[in-house]
């Protein structure tokens, strides 16, 4: 724990820039891989694979990640991972097939799972403040992201999506910038590793993970594609561009009012209204309810932080962290899958609507779940 709530403030607000420097090499894959599949000479159904891919290969190598950022501390792990999103951003202008992206996307996989959870672990380093810190750790994460897509999909629409990426790498360099001013410190080791049964906030996490990381945005670039042939980049790019702009301004105030009315409550309302959006975007209303979800999952990212914090002992915080994240990460990794393979064949109204069934069924338990601690 940071006893100083200006030093927490200072290295959440590190941890999130080195992300927000990383993340443009996978976000803007995710918006030029489905519209410039035939380019990179993969299929639409392996390009759900390769997007799903960095998130799966979390799910078993979370836990080699929290070791070893228990063990060398933030500052190692961020610069590390960096450095991983720099050669990905690289081999991205070279790579071609379904075998050679393969490795990159994996290897961006570990490099996300220690930078998210160095942000998740300094957001959440002192108990006071902490939702509104997390709140505007995500405000950071995004500004990245947010500059990237637009920018993203009119360079790809003139010159292609390999140049993109060679420039990408250029801005993923000043992470490394932020990662230096990192605190070493080691971390308690895991326990030891044992089964249990996922709880209310692991099924949260997992549907979360699937609509809002997964079926919601390969939707979003595969629907756009289908109903707005010309300038297909640009709108798709804008819409998730949005989807940041609103982590910026938004998740800050889902800090503020987590701290006001409680996390957990504001987690139940927000996702039920998540579920009703959902809906509405299967339906086709594409520009109205995306917009509505964008500025939903904006407001709930700041919650689950805080959350786990509070219903775990300080001992256990960051790998309990960790276990929430890979939970997302399933979930996460499964909805590209499915979209790749249910989009092309089946109803959008059918397919988020039982997504959003199941999510709001989650954030009803975890309404009901004890407070641990």
């Amino acid at each position: 724990m940071t006893p100083d709530p200006h030093q927490a403030n200072l290295d959440s607000r590190h941890a999130a820039m080195s992300l927000s420097a990383a993340l443009p090499a996978d976000i803007v894959l995710y918006l030029l891989l489905p519209m410039y599949a035939a380019n990179f000479h993969v299929s639409l159904a392996e390009v759900g694979i390769l997007l799903a891919a960095n998130r799966l290969v979390r799910i078993a190598g979370y836990r080699w990640v929290a070791r070893f950022y228990a063990e060398r501390g933030d500052r190692p792990t961020c610069m590390l991972a960096v450095a991983a999103a720099v050669v990905c951003a690289l081999g991205y202008v070279v790579a071609d097939g379904f075998w050679v992206l393969l490795p990159l996307r994996l290897l961006w996989g570990m490099a996300f799972a220690g930078l998210n959870l160095s942000t998740q672990s300094m957001s959440t380093a002192n108990p006071m403040g902490a939702a509104r810190r997390s709140g505007r750790s995500r405000a950071v994460i995004a500004i990245g992201p947010m500059l990237w897509l637009p920018t993203a999909a009119l360079l790809a629409a003139q010159f292609g999506p390999r140049v993109v990426f060679l420039l990408v790498a250029g801005t993923a360099l000043l992470g490394l910038l932020a990662a230096r001013r990192l605190p070493s410190h080691p971390y308690p080791k895991p326990p030891a590793r044992r089964w249990k049964m996922p709880n209310a906030l692991d099924w949260w996490s997992f549907l979360e993970g699937l609509t809002l990381d997964g079926l919601f945005i390969i939707g979003l670039s595969y629907m756009s594609k289908q109903s707005f042939s010309e300038h297909a980049e640009l709108i798709a790019g804008t819409l998730m561009a949005m989807r940041y702009a609103g982590e910026i301004v938004l998740a800050p105030v889902g800090g503020w009012l987590a701290e006001r009315f409680g996390a957990v409550r504001v987690l139940v309302v927000l996702s039920l209204t998540t579920c009703l959006a959902l809906v509405g975007f299967g339906a086709g209303a594409l520009w109205l309810f995306a917009g509505f979800i964008v500025v939903l999952r904006s407001l709930q990212l700041p919650l689950l932080a805080p959350i786990v914090a509070a219903r775990t002992p300080p001992e256990e915080r960051v790998h309990a962290l960790a276990g929430r994240a890979i939970w997302r990460d399933i979930g996460a990794g499964a909805g590209p899958i499915m979209a790749g393979l249910l989009l092309p064949v089946m109803s959008s109204l059918w397919i988020y609507s039982m997504a959003a069934g199941a999510l709001a069924l989650a954030a009803v338990a975890c309404a009901r779940e004890p407070r641990r601690v």
